[in-house]
């Protein structure tokens, strides 16, 4: 498929996802959104694929939702605008829910400035690692909205209730040093080493046994919301299809074999 927003290369089972949009800082407009969410459920149905890596083109990672869009928005007739939206919104958790479940490792490699929603995006992947150049902000306050994007449910789990509640309330812009103090992203990088090192991260996942890896997300991505009988009873039927897979007995018999 072509995209005109979207740059997406595949590297040896490798998914690179660009936002291409530099000009306007990667900002979300409609078509960008239509694009993403269709490289996503593309790379989703790839069983070639076994990584991704998700980044933007040009000196920013996304700047968030497209603020001429916004203002356009507010020309529509006022019985069009919360309906519109809503349906807008749909479309941006579907892109969200398409990150946080992909069945295989997502990789954020924050090349630049992520504001607003293009700070959830990076949060809805497994791991982040930032450039020197890596700026973060939930400016949604600066706009009077609310985090649209995950980025309520995201953030608390990675920095705490307060930190989070910091970042949200104030919409203050935080560098790469102390995004990475604070547990916003794992990983630092020098710029122009960024890619390859999201990559050689990447290729950590190559022969990943995919029942497992699928499996343990799936249900890790729940833990925090769950009890400790409720992982167990999920443990327990994910246990028995891995006991039953392909990779499970191949695995023991090349260590017996050894």
């Amino acid at each position: 498929m072509n995209y005109e927003y979207i740059d997406l290369r595949i590297n040896e089972g490798v998914a690179l996802l660009f936002l291409n949009r530099p000009s306007k800082h990667n900002a979300l407009n409609d078509q960008i959104r239509h694009e993403l969410l269709n490289a996503l459920e593309s790379i989703t149905n790839d069983e070639k694929i076994y990584a991704v890596i998700l980044s933007g083109n040009g000196a920013s990672f996304c700047a968030g939702g497209d603020i001429e869009a916004m203002a356009k928005r507010l020309d529509l007739p006022a019985g069009e605008v919360a309906i519109k939206g809503w349906k807008r919104h749909q479309e941006i958790q579907r892109v969200i829910t398409l990150i946080h479940n992909m069945p295989k490792p997502v990789i954020a490699a924050v090349n630049g400035p992520a504001f607003g929603l293009g700070a959830d995006l990076a949060l809805a992947c497994d791991f982040i690692i930032g450039s020197a150049n890596a700026l973060f902000c939930w400016s949604y306050i600066d706009r009077a909205v609310i985090p649209d994007g995950g980025g309520m449910y995201f953030l608390p789990r990675r920095v705490g209730m307060s930190l989070a509640k910091d970042l949200i309330f104030s919409g203050r812009r935080i560098k790469s040093e102390e995004a990475m103090e604070m547990g916003v992203i794992d990983r630092y990088s020098e710029p122009s080493d960024l890619l390859e090192n999201a990559e050689r991260w990447a290729n950590t996942f190559r022969g990943t046994a995919k029942p497992a890896f699928m499996l343990s997300k799936c249900i890790v991505n729940k833990s925090l919301e769950s009890s400790l009988e409720d992982i167990f009873a999920q443990s327990n039927m994910a246990l028995g299809i891995c006991l039953s897979s392909l990779e499970h007995r191949t695995s023991v018999e090349n260590f017996l074999n050894k």
